[in-house]
């Protein structure tokens, strides 16, 4: 299996990216965003098209980290490595 590394690199990748999807999701919304938007806004797949409207959009997310806790988590990734859905 593929390992990543955090290197300081490749987090300030991470929040270079990020950085650059909240201020193209700021232009859009044109006010301040709360902690919890940052959050999941920060981590959009495509900021520039994706629907925002609150209670109703599906948003497509880019995480950089997923936490899993059991081993069905562990067959999860074991089964997406292995081309599952």
């Amino acid at each position: 299996m593929d390992t990543i590394d955090s290197t300081p690199e490749r987090v300030g990748r991470i929040y270079d990216a990020m950085t650059e999807r909240l201020g193209v999701v700021r232009g859009r919304l044109k006010r301040p965003l709360t902690l919890s938007e940052k959050i999941f806004l920060g981590h959009l797949n495509d900021p520039e098209h994706q629907d925002l409207e609150p209670g109703r959009s599906y948003l497509m997310l880019r995480p950089d980290r997923v936490a899993m806790q059991d081993a069905t988590a562990q067959m999860a990734i074991l089964s997406i490595h292995a081309g599952g859905t």
